[in-house]
């Protein structure tokens, strides 16, 4: 692995892992892939941007993520409502759309 690669691998984990949106989009294709491992047995598959970003926005201890999961013949929406204390997650609520 080259240096390049490494440095592009450990940005996208810490702007994965911080939820940093911008960071994060700036590190991935239009044409991206990501394959998440469930429900099983095959996972579900997101393609493009806009299939793997989300939206997060929040006041305080509390925030809000927005989510489209999309796969071939449809999609799905919802948002999650957290609530942070002391540097944890105290609370996490999703919710979907339809």
């Amino acid at each position: 692995m080259d240096d390049e690669a490494r440095d592009t691998i450990e940005r996208f984990h810490e702007a994965l892992n911080s939820r940093d949106l911008d960071a994060l989009g700036d590190l991935i294709t239009d044409d991206c892939v990501f394959e998440a491992t469930s429900p099983a047995p095959d996972g579900t598959r997101h393609v493009g941007r806009q299939a793997v970003l989300e939206e997060m926005f929040g006041a305080g201890e509390r925030v809000i993520v927005r989510w489209l999961y999309s796969w071939a013949d449809g999609h799905v929406r919802g948002v999650d409502l957290l609530r942070v204390r002391a540097g944890r997650v105290a609370e996490s609520l999703a919710y979907v759309k339809g």
